[in-house]
C-alpha cells in the first residue's frame, strides 16, 4: 500500500474533527462541571466570538438564556448516562437560532471529558427536552446571571395596578398577558409571572421594561396600569454569593409585597445597597443566632403510595422580635449567608434538631445544611465528633443539602458527605431544579433522596413543560440510585400527578402543615419543638 507523503498526513484528531463538523456546526469539549476546554466550528459567525474566547466559559453560555435551565438537566443526564441524544435548544444570538445538541463522554483514557455537538436542526425535529418555564426558570436564570457577574443584564420587575393598588388579573386576562409576553420578548430575554399580577424580566437582548409593562397593562384591560423597576445585575465589589443572595431577596420581596418593599430593603441603591443593609444588621443577626431566637416546626414527608410518614423536616421559625427586625424564614437564611453567618446558623439549627431527636424515639428528622457549611472542615469535625459520641443520632437524622449557596470546594464537601454516609446518615439534595448547582451535587455526591422544587409541582397541573421536567428529574435521580420527594403538594390532583410522574414521596399541606413533632416521648406525652439556649445545648 502506498504511503502518503508526510506533508499530507493527517492525525486521527484532524480526521475525527472533520467528520464531526460535517454533521455539526459547533464542537465543544468540557469538564464535568461544564467548563469549555476545547471549541471549534462556527462560533464566530453564529455567536460573534472566536473559538478561543469561549475557553474557560460554561457550555450553557452558548445557549439562549431561557434554554439554559433545560440544558442543565440535559447535561446532568449526559453525566449520568454518558450520552445525550439530540435535543433542541436555541443559540445565544439575536436570532435565537434553533440547534440540535448531542453529547458523548470522551472515549478512551480520559473519560472525565464530555464532547458536545451543536448542529442545524434536521428535517425531522429531534426529541425535545423542554426548558423549565415559569417562576422557577426565571429565578434560576436571574440568580445564575447575577452570580456570573451580570454581563450587562437588567432585572425588570413589573407590577399590575388599579387605582394605586395591586391588581390580580382574571384568568382570561392572565392568558392574554402570557401571549403578549411571548410575542414581545427578544430571543435572549426571559420573562415570567412570579405571582399573580407581578412579573419579572431578564433583559439581555434589548427588551424595554417600560414597553413590556405597558403591553402587559394593555392586555390586562379595564384601565390597568403597570409600575416598573429596573435592577442592574452587575454590582462591583460584591462576591458571586452576595450578588446571587441579594437578587434572591429582591425577587422574594417583590413576589410577596410588590415594588414598595424594595426601597425599604436598600434596593434603591441596587444589589450593593441591600448588602450594605445586611452588614448593618449583622451584629443583631449574630446575636439572634447565638440566643437561639427561633423555634422549629416539623412537617411530614409521606410515601405517596400509602400516605404514611417516612420522616419529618425541621423548618426554621424566627421568633416575633427577630422576624420584625430581619424578616421571614427565607430572609433570615439569606441574611445569614450574605453576612457570612451560615455556619453559625446551621449549627444552631442542627443542635435544635438533635435535641428533638433525643426526645422522640422512632422519628427520623431532616435538617437543612447549606452548601457553604458542607465544605467546611471545621464544621465537619465538630459534627463527626457529635455523631461518634452519640451513634444513635445517625439513625435519627437526615441531612438535606440546600443549594442556597453554591459549593466552591467540592473535594471538602465530598469528604463530608462520605464521612456522614459511613456513619449511617441519609442524605438528600434539596430543591432539585431551582438552580444548576443541584445537578452538579447530584453528580458529585452519593445521596439517598432528591427533592424537587415546589415551583415545578405547583405549575405541573397546567404546564406540559413542567410535567416533562419533573419526569426527567425523577428518571435522572432513579438512575443514580436516589428516591424522589416532591414538595409543596397541596391538592389530591397534584399528589396523583406526582405519582404518575415517578415521584415516590410527597411533602405539603395536603399531608400536614408544619407543627410540633408527633410521637411519644420517653416519659409519655407529645414532643414539642425545643426552645431557648438551655434546651439546645449540645
Amino acid at each position: 500500500m502506498d504511503q502518503q507523503p508526510k506533508s499530507r498526513q493527517v492525525t486521527d484528531r484532524d480526521r475525527f474533527l472533520t467528520f464531526a463538523l460535517a454533521a455539526a456546526e459547533i464542537l465543544v469539549e468540557t469538564t464535568p462541571d461544564g467548563r469549555i476546554l476545547f471549541a471549534a466550528g462556527a462560533l464566530n459567525s453564529r455567536l460573534g466570538r472566536p473559538a478561543e474566547d469561549w475557553l474557560g466559559r460554561q457550555a450553557r453560555d452558548l445557549l439562549a438564556l431561557p434554554d439554559r435551565p433545560g440544558f442543565d438537566l440535559a447535561f446532568a443526564r449526559l453525566l449520568a448516562r454518558d450520552r445525550l441524544p439530540p435535543t433542541r435548544f436555541r443559540l445565544a444570538n439575536g436570532a435565537g437560532t434553533p440547534v440540535s445538541c448531542a453529547g458523548l463522554r470522551l472515549l478512551g483514557r480520559d473519560a472525565s471529558r464530555l464532547c458536545l455537538t451543536l448542529g442545524a436542526m434536521p428535517a425531522e425535529r429531534p426529541a425535545d427536552l423542554p426548558a423549565p418555564a415559569g417562576p422557577a426558570g426565571l429565578w434560576q436564570a436571574a440568580e445564575q446571571t447575577a452570580r456570573d457577574g451580570g454581563d450587562g443584564c437588567m432585572l425588570g420587575l413589573i407590577e399590575l395596578r388599579e387605582a394605586d393598588r395591586p391588581l390580580i388579573p382574571s384568568p382570561d386576562a392572565a392568558a392574554r398577558i402570557r401571549e403578549t409576553i411571548a410575542g414581545t420578548l427578544g430571543s435572549e430575554d426571559l420573562a415570567s409571572e412570579l405571582t399573580p399580577g407581578r412579573y419579572g424580566l431578564i433583559a439581555r437582548g434589548g427588551s424595554d421594561i417600560g414597553a413590556l409593562g405597558e403591553a402587559i397593562a394593555a392586555a390586562a384591560g379595564n384601565g390597568a396600569t403597570a409600575a416598573t423597576r429596573g435592577l442592574a445585575l452587575e454590582a462591583e465589589g460584591l462576591t458571586p454569593l452576595q450578588r446571587s443572595r441579594a437578587l434572591r431577596h429582591a425577587l422574594a420581596c417583590f413576589s410577596r409585597e410588590g415594588l414598595e418593599r424594595l426601597d425599604g430593603e436598600g434596593f434603591a441603591e441596587g444589589l450593593s445597597g441591600f448588602v450594605a443593609q445586611v452588614y448593618a444588621r449583622a451584629a443583631r443577626l449574630r446575636q439572634a443566632i447565638a440566643d437561639r431566637r427561633f423555634q422549629l416546626a416539623f412537617q411530614p414527608i409521606v410515601a405517596l403510595a400509602d400516605r404514611q410518614p417516612h420522616h419529618w423536616e425541621a423548618l426554621l421559625r424566627p421568633d416575633p422580635e427577630t422576624r420584625a427586625a430581619i424578616g421571614g424564614v427565607q430572609d433570615f437564611v439569606t441574611f445569614a449567608e450574605t453576612a457570612g453567618l451560615s455556619e453559625e446558623l446551621d449549627w444552631a439549627v442542627l443542635a435544635a434538631v438533635c435535641a428533638a431527636a433525643r426526645r422522640v424515639r422512632g422519628a427520623r428528622i431532616a435538617a437543612n445544611l447549606s452548601g457553604l457549611t458542607l465544605q467546611s472542615p471545621g464544621f465537619r469535625d465538630r459534627l463527626l465528633t457529635l455523631l461518634d459520641a452519640e451513634p444513635l443520632l445517625s439513625h435519627r437524622l437526615l441531612i438535606e443539602i440546600t443549594e442556597t449557596a453554591e459549593i466552591e470546594n467540592e473535594a471538602e464537601a465530598v469528604r463530608t458527605v462520605e464521612a456522614l454516609r459511613q456513619r449511617g446518615l441519609l442524605l438528600c439534595i434539596d430543591d432539585l431544579g431551582a438552580g444548576a448547582a443541584a445537578f452538579r451535587y447530584l453528580r458529585a455526591f452519593r445521596v439517598d433522596y432528591v427533592k424537587i422544587d415546589g415551583l415545578y409541582v405547583t405549575a405541573a397541573t397546567h404546564s406540559e413543560q413542567d410535567r416533562s421536567v419533573i419526569a426527567g428529574m425523577a428518571e435522572l435521580a432513579r438512575s443514580l440510585g436516589a428516591r424522589v420527594v416532591a414538595e409543596r403538594i397541596e391538592t389530591e390532583e397534584e399528589a396523583s400527578l406526582m405519582r404518575a410522574l415517578g415521584v415516590e414521596y410527597g411533602q405539603g399541606w395536603l399531608f400536614g402543615r408544619p407543627g410540633p413533632l408527633p410521637g411519644p416521648l420517653p416519659g409519655g406525652g407529645q414532643a414539642a419543638a425545643p426552645v431557648g439556649p438551655n434546651a439546645l445545648a449540645s
